[in-house]
């Protein structure tokens, strides 16, 4: 047996015992004697009598181990021009203070904070301050509208907000206080206060319940970690849901912990030290397990990126940070290398920059097609490692695992079920498939630490949405195959929650804003294949009898409403006035064909289709020659 197979067999032969093991790596304030708590299944929990803080985990401890003077965070802002460094010592001065100041507001153990910021070192300092007094974060991109935030507001319930005044972007700046304002007009919940962060770009307008981050610090005194149950909420993170109502996935404070730090030696590679760059960001579960939590954890230097892979300023962006920084990984969504591929075709940029201490590029966040991987693989002369996982997950289902044994890249394949992750592929009536044959890829229970382990107010929903298709599994939602040598293949959704450029949006909220439309009978939004960004969705309307717009009229309306509603993230851009939408007899719209038409596959007519005329009327709209 090689390290893989020896490690991989006993997570899921020996829970407790590897479980336990793992748990070493985290400084307790009382130790776990017991790893999974299964006495509520499927509702299942981690380390149920640990008791730890997540905040001095990640900074306290390094400091106390004679490490303060390491570099913790880089702060690289090419929108700014400006480049901050923080030691770990500086660093938990910094989160002690607003950690106080928070407290000063009257935020508590088991309060929600919502941080609406952009990529500065604040949102950072913001998020490890509410794990230090045991509050519950829940970060919101900052380019989502003010429906989005609401919604977010209105299920959280916060006490505090914590925003910036702006945020940057290369042609812009997008003032967040309108934002916010609009928001709260839209929900019942209300919170105490909102802490502003002034940055100099767009000054907000303070007064009233927005009160000014730096005078509320210089007021504040600093405050130490407060442990709190392994089992107790770290943060709240909403993801899309398919009926349009965001699911706010919850993670641990004690499960959360052991798996990230254990993911990071054994996938990553990365301890002490290391530099380690995660281009994404921290409103999305990438940049809260691998910009935040899981470098600081270990003790690593973790880069902080405001800006963009091209147009801050040029192409070779990235590779400039590499060098500039001494960055050992990168992670980022294979949208970043479309993006940089698409202007820089030749890998020119590269040569220009001292690359000597990158050793690996690490992809996720929608599939890495090949051409990509080649692409990248064939101009970096480093591994390209892609790998799969969700904001459900926290951490990665499948990956090739550097740290603990490297495998032969599959180009389109994640390669082999992570430690801890006992992964299925099943038919429709939830029988296992052979190798080779596609299916729903399930995950048989228990998930490991770090998983969610229910939605925010709702254990209801999260067994309903999650654990009820196949009894004794957690369905990713995803469809794939296993291949003879047990590598994984992710294919793509299978519900109608697309990805677009590495952030999953639903396409009913997007429909629900085309339906509004006065004009609009009936609609669908599907996401189809895109070269850049991974999935675009496309809309599809109906109009009302007597509906009189002209059709760009129609577009243009539409296009600016799910801008309005959605924000810009979703990138919708094409919509088709058309005669009928394709249906089952009992009324369902045939997007999974429509999609697969779209996409050039011979997708086959259901026998349900209750008129095919109207999906071959439909083709050409949907495959133009």
């Amino acid at each position: 047996m090689g390290a893989y197979d020896e490690t991989y067999h006993r997570s899921l032969e020996d829970v407790e015992g590897f479980w336990l093991d793992a748990a070493a790596a985290i400084d307790w304030t009382r130790p776990p004697t017991q790893a999974l708590d299964d006495s509520r299944a499927p509702l299942l929990r981690w380390f149920p009598d640990g008791e730890l803080n997540t905040s001095y985990n990640a900074l306290d401890r390094h400091v106390e181990n004679g490490h303060g003077d390491r570099t913790a965070l880089i702060h690289d802002s090419p929108v700014t021009g400006a480049v901050r460094r923080f030691s770990y010592a500086e660093l938990r001065d910094e989160v002690a203070l607003f950690a106080g100041a928070l407290r000063s507001l009257g935020v508590a153990k088991g309060d929600r904070v919502i941080v609406y910021m952009p990529m500065v070192p604040e949102a950072v300092i913001a998020m490890l301050a509410c794990a230090r007094i045991g509050a519950v974060h829940s970060v919101v991109f900052g380019g989502f509208a003010p429906k989005e935030l609401a919604a977010r507001i209105e299920d959280a319930e916060p006490a505090v907000i914590v925003a910036a005044s702006c945020g940057i972007e290369p042609t812009r700046v997008v003032e967040y206080q309108p934002i916010v304002e609009a928001a709260l007009g839209l929900t019942t919940h209300q919170p105490d206060k909102v802490v502003i962060l002034q940055r100099d770009r767009a000054r907000a307008e303070l007064g009233g319940m927005y009160v000014d981050w730096a005078d509320l610090v210089a007021r504040a005194e600093p405050v130490g970690p407060v442990p709190v149950a392994a089992t107790d909420p770290l943060y709240v993170l909403y993801t899309s849901g398919t009926t349009g109502r965001p699911k706010g996935v919850v993670r641990d404070n004690g499960g959360h912990a052991v798996a990230l730090a254990w993911s990071m030696a054994a996938i990553y590679d990365i301890g002490p030290g290391d530099v380690w760059w995660t281009a994404s960001d921290v409103g999305w579960v990438v940049g809260h397990s691998y910009i935040v939590y899981a470098p600081l954890l270990i003790g690593a230097t973790t880069v902080l990126y405001e800006g963009k892979p091209v147009g801050t300023p040029d192409a070779g962006a990235f590779w400039r940070v590499i060098s500039d920084h001494g960055v050992k990984a990168l992670f980022t969504a294979p949208t970043a290398l479309r993006a940089i591929k698409r202007l820089d075709s030749e890998a020119v940029e590269p040569k220009k920059y001292d690359l000597s201490s990158f050793r690996t590029l690490f992809m996720a966040g929608e599939r890495l097609d090949p051409e990509t991987y080649h692409w990248a693989h064939r101009h970096l002369g480093t591994p390209v490692i892609d790998h799969w996982w969700q904001t459900e997950t926290g951490w990665p289902i499948a990956a090739n695992l550097h740290g603990l044994e490297p495998m032969p890249v599959k180009p389109g394949s994640a390669t082999v079920p992570v430690p801890g992750w006992d992964v299925r592929v099943l038919d429709q009536g939830g029988a296992e498939l052979p190798a080779g044959q596609e299916g729903v890829i399930a995950i048989r229970l228990p998930l490991p630490p770090g998983a969610l382990p229910t939605l925010w107010g709702d254990d209801q929903r999260f067994i309903e949405a999650y654990l009820s298709r196949y009894d004794g599994y957690y369905l990713t939602g995803d469809s794939g195959y296993r291949d003879a040598d047990g590598y994984l293949f992710v294919m793509g959704r299978t519900d109608d929650v697309i990805n677009v450029a590495g952030h999953r949006l639903s396409t009913g909220a997007m429909e629900a804003v085309l339906a509004a439309h006065p004009a609009v009978a009936e609609c669908a939004v599907i996401g189809v294949h895109d070269e850049l960004k991974g999935q675009l969705p496309r809309g599809f309307v109906v109009l009302k009898a007597g509906a009189d717009i002209r059709d760009e009229d129609l577009r243009e309306e539409l296009v600016a409403a799910v801008r309005r509603e959605i924000g810009p993230v979703a990138a919708f851009r094409a919509v088709s006035v058309v005669e009928a939408l394709p249906k089952t007899r009992s009324g369902k719209i045939l997007r999974k064909t429509m999609r697969g038409i779209a996409d050039g596959r011979d997708e086959p007519v259901p026998s349900t289709i209750e008129d095919p005329s109207v999906l071959d009327a439909l083709r050409p709209v949907l495959r133009p020659e």
